[in-house]
């Protein structure tokens, strides 16, 4: 069974991505095109926390929201976050108020600052990520074939884990693993498979997203 839909523009996309216009904006725009700053990698870790349990598409919806109340997801600031700032963000009905996940992001974002004494300021916490890249990513065929979690992102839930980060699951970090390009799971006939330039045909590694 193919999991491929043509669109009105003659663009071959899985299925969810053709549920919206604002998937599909994503698909097209952002989903497996390579993060590699701080910021950006701090942001999609958050967002990846924040979608547990929850669709994709009320993320997106509330993205704007998310980016006003975190302060544009800049990491010396929320991890400046105190009890008055959460209270605030728990007050918030833009965003999704769970208390575990909005504590889980100040949490992550001192964890963030913190691996800059490694990394250095501005790509550590992206550096660290992509230090887990696979040698090869998956050819899928159908949404069936892709996986959802790997040996990569097991490792790298650990090491965060051991970073002080948190809501960093393996399958979390899978998907943020496809989100910020670290591996390729368009379905092979997608017009966004390869997109990265990161990976050949055979699924190989191609180059080096810095």
């Amino acid at each position: 069974m193919s999991a491929l839909v043509t669109g009105p523009d003659g663009l071959a996309r899985p299925a969810w991505a053709e549920s919206s216009g604002l998937l599909r904006g994503y698909y097209d725009t952002e989903w497996g095109v390579p993060v590699t700053d701080e910021r950006g990698m701090f942001e999609r870790i958050s967002l990846e926390a924040f979608q547990s349990g929850l669709s994709w598409a009320t993320i997106l919806r509330k993205r704007p929201a998310f980016r006003a109340a975190f302060r544009g997801f800049d990491p010396d600031v929320v991890a400046d976050f105190g009890e008055a700032e959460y209270d605030t963000l728990m007050q918030d009905a833009g965003i999704v108020r769970n208390a575990r996940k909005i504590r889980a992001t100040i949490t992550n974002a001192q964890a963030t600052v913190a691996l800059r004494g490694r990394y250095g300021s501005g790509t550590g916490l992206a550096e660290f990520v992509w230090s887990f890249r696979p040698e090869r990513t998956p050819l899928p065929e159908r949404i069936e074939d892709v996986p959802t979690t790997s040996p990569e992102s097991v490792a790298l839930s650990k090491a965060l884990k051991k970073e002080g980060f948190v809501f960093v699951g393996p399958t979390t970090m899978f998907a943020l693993m496809e989100a910020a390009g670290l591996v390729d799971t368009h379905l092979t006939g997608s017009h966004r498979r390869g997109c990265s330039g990161l990976w050949d045909a055979e699924g190989e590694s191609a180059g080096d997203p810095w």
